[in-house]
């Protein structure tokens, strides 16, 4: 049986923020919809009729961030204050604030279980607390520039994080040890994020490229040259066949991953697409801009269903850190596949020319892409770039030894100076 499938629509927008959106997440029950601004503020828009949003001020700087509890009974938000709020989503807006890294908080992240919150920071570090106290648990601190993003797996078993530094990184949360890096090789890594099986992360860069990840066998899947500017934000549909991306080049685009090509390229914003995110069924997606807008938009694919579209895997589970090959041990042959199955009625393309007109289409063949492992790689050159890896790993983890030494080296001197001048208020002669 084949389905017909619509454009996404837009449904509505909202207005109410002074600076560029930052970010965008639904509630779980999709009743609201949080969105936070370099305007310092979080709103939180009421999809019931006739309710008025909410804005909540608190943060003294831009908020970077914002995430819904899995229980929607919270909202965590970051700022470039370099703090962490947690509100409670409702006319009140009560929240409670903690001092969580010592430079810009870059992104938050809820686990699965909601116990659990992962941040990001400009000053290099990956830090995990406690929800209900804001107790501090541990840091990871391995990546050498800015962390922009990172996030738990489905499991929460492993985290990815993204970096300046050029690389995205994987983390195992019980030994708290760096597992496996993906390096970037054109520009800077914006934004994260899992595959809601767990088996795939895809990362957004500022050169316009978007990449998926097998962590399985530690190798690529695809790569999307799509975006003509950088990429600052993307999201998993919830079937983990559709991949959700927005630029500043203004567009935001819909990738269909079981094909590796663009499904559609929406026109909404007036200016660069800052955010964007499905909500967590999938039937929604919102996205925002520099234009001050956050709009919410109806996806109209996910009428299909999955379960005919894609037969379950059987006995899949998500990987384990021990999934996780060695940079030593050889690669396996085998083509992956983000999914078993591919349906005929998923091979669609459209480019839709405007948010508000829907109607005219046309074919966007310039940014299709194939899965980057088709091209055969010799062994010896795999093995050289291996070694090649590994021994760029030594030499991060060197310079990490050196750059808090030096940073312990520093508070030393500034306890002695700070000493210093005590003493000499001390023995200064009174006039």
């Amino acid at each position: 049986m084949t389905t017909t499938l619509e454009d996404p629509s837009l449904e509505r927008h909202f207005r109410g923020h002074r600076d560029t959106i930052t970010a965008v997440d639904f509630s779980p029950n999709m009743t609201q919809l949080a969105s936070g601004s370099m305007d310092s503020c979080l709103m939180v828009w009421n999809f019931k009729p006739k309710m008025r949003a909410y804005r909540f001020v608190g943060h003294k700087d831009a908020v970077m961030s914002v995430q819904f509890s899995p229980s929607g009974h919270l909202v965590a938000s970051s700022s470039r204050d370099k703090t962490v709020r947690l509100w409670i989503p409702s006319v009140k807006g009560e929240s409670t604030v903690f001092k969580a890294h010592t430079a810009t908080v870059r992104s938050v992240d809820f686990s699965s279980d909601g116990q659990t919150l992962c941040t990001a920071s400009d000053d290099k570090t990956i830090k995990l607390w406690t929800v209900h106290r804001q107790k501090f648990i541990f840091s990871l601190t391995q990546h050498m520039n800015w962390v922009r993003c990172a996030r738990f797996s489905p499991d929460d078993r492993l985290l990815v994080s993204g970096s300046d530094d050029k690389t995205v990184r994987l983390w195992d949360r019980q030994s708290k040890e760096c597992v496996h890096t993906f390096y970037e090789t054109g520009g800077f890594v914006n934004h994260v994020e899992f595959h809601p099986s767990g088996t795939c992360i895809a990362s957004a860069s500022t050169d316009g490229g978007v990449k998926v990840w097998d962590i399985r066998m530690n190798k690529i899947l695809q790569n999307h040259v799509a975006h003509t500017a950088a990429v600052n934000s993307l999201s998993f549909h919830s079937s983990g066949n559709y991949l959700l991306t927005g630029s500043d080049d203004a567009t935001v685009k819909i990738f269909d991953l079981l094909e590796g090509r663009i499904f559609y390229t929406l026109h909404g914003h007036q200016g660069p697409v800052t955010a964007v995110a499905f909500s967590r069924n999938g039937e929604y997606f919102s996205t925002g801009g520099a234009d001050e807008q956050v709009l919410a938009w109806k996806t109209n694919f996910d009428q299909i269903d999955f379960n005919q579209a894609l037969p379950p895997r059987r006995g899949a589970a998500p990987p384990t850190v021990e999934d996780i090959p060695p940079r030593s041990q050889k690669k396996s042959p085998r083509r992956p596949t983000l999914s078993n199955g591919v349906s005929d009625h998923l091979h669609s393309d459209y480019d839709m020319a405007s948010a508000a007109d829907t109607s005219q289409r046309s074919r966007d063949y310039t940014s299709v892409t194939q899965p980057l492992e088709s091209k055969s790689i010799p062994p010896q050159l795999t093995q050289f770039m291996e070694k090649i890896a590994g021994q760029l790993d030594i030499l991060t983890q060197t310079v990490s030894l050196l750059e808090q030494r030096l940073t312990m080296t520093e508070n030393k001197l500034r306890e002695c100076l700070d000493n210093q001048q005590k003493i000499t208020l001390q023995v200064r002669p009174t006039d």
